[in-house]
């Protein structure tokens, strides 16, 4: 064989290789979460942003996705060990500040620069390990599987997807010093499937239908019928219900709008056609329990736009008024994924 095939041969064999590490790091992702060490403490470290110019990679001008005008991205790097997975984010004073829970069991807080409306850096960057009731990393415990994080005015809730576990933390009157509480749920919690389970949460506001509720939704643990399945904790009603599953997209995260409205955002894979993404609407009067809801599917994306592995959606209104959707990725700790932060206005 000549120096020129071997070569070949060898570039063939390597990328044959790098699709199968990524495919099992999207089918296989608890393969990159691995506890963090005891003596991690809260460390202030820095962020590097690359702008997200255009959405739609085919046509860089476009701006409008149905309902959805692309506001701005960033990319986000840092040589800070332990960065990256991120699942769930939150903002709070019109955009400004955030809280995102990492699938390692840990906190990451910091403020969004923005130049008009697009973000453009990240400031004040602070990360630390959720601390179990004992006061050591919840991550010890093996409960580090942290996938969502939902909000009641400073309680945070967590879902934990390694375990079906969800805990609570008084993170507004503690910060990173607050412990988590397991709280009381739905024993078919327990029974969601191994990395499939429980993968999303969104707290309804109290002014809005189901207000007090915690929504909490599986990735793929699926009902009889096929439906995935979906929990009412708390609130006015609680109980189970069911998301209709369409195609092969599971479900990553959820939001709820000031209108009243839940927000479910479902991610694909395929080594064939790629990574996908979906968002789709449903008011909140027709989530009850024993219903199977589907929704309109507001947005979807494919290979061709600048997405990755979506998993954390929030939704915050701007100081001008604009109702925001930020959507954020999990790299899964592989190089060869990113870590996007990605803003668009909700019209209508």
């Amino acid at each position: 064989m000549s120096i020129a095939a071997k070569r070949l041969s060898f570039f063939v064999s390597s990328m044959r290789w790098a699709r199968i590490a990524l495919l099992c790091l999207f089918a296989f992702p608890a393969f990159a979460q691995l506890p963090p060490k005891e003596d991690e403490l809260a460390v202030k470290f820095e962020i590097h942003a690359t702008p997200v110019e255009s959405f739609d990679l085919r046509d860089p001008q476009r701006r409008e996705f149905g309902p959805l005008v692309f506001r701005g991205g960033i990319e986000l790097s840092s040589h800070q060990p332990g960065f990256g997975g991120l699942s769930a984010i939150r903002l709070f004073d019109g955009g400004t500040r955030f809280v995102i829970a990492s699938d390692r069991g840990r906190w990451l807080r910091g403020h969004v620069r923005y130049d008009g409306i697009r973000p453009v850096a990240i400031t004040d960057a602070e990360m630390a390990p959720m601390l179990a009731e004992d006061g050591k990393p919840l991550a010890l415990k093996g409960w580090f599987d942290t996938e969502s994080l939902a909000d009641d005015g400073g309680i945070f809730y967590v879902g934990i997807e390694r375990v079906n576990q969800i805990v609570k933390f008084d993170y507004g009157k503690d910060g990173f010093a607050a412990r988590a509480v397991p709280i009381d749920f739905p024993p078919e919690i327990k029974k969601l499937p191994f990395n499939k389970g429980l993968e999303a949460m969104t707290f309804v506001p109290r002014n809005l239908p189901l207000g007090g509720t915690l929504i909490a939704m599986s990735e793929r643990g699926l009902d009889d019928a096929g439906n995935i399945r979906g929990f009412l904790i708390g609130g006015p009603s609680p109980g189970l219900f069911g998301i209709a599953r369409i195609g092969d997209f599971d479900i990553t995260d959820a939001a709820v709008t000031p209108n009243g409205d839940l927000l479910i955002l479902e991610r694909s894979f395929s080594l064939l056609r790629g990574v996908g993404m979906r968002i789709r609407r449903v008011p909140l009067k027709q989530v009850r329990p024993g219903v199977v809801i589907k929704g309109e599917t507001l947005f979807e994306a494919d290979r061709n736009y600048m997405i990755d592995n979506m998993e954390g959606l929030a939704v915050h209104r701007a100081e001008n008024g604009d109702v925001v959707l930020t959507l954020i990725s999990d790299d899964n700790f592989n190089p060869l994924q990113r870590a996007l932060l990605l803003q668009f206005t909700l019209k209508r």
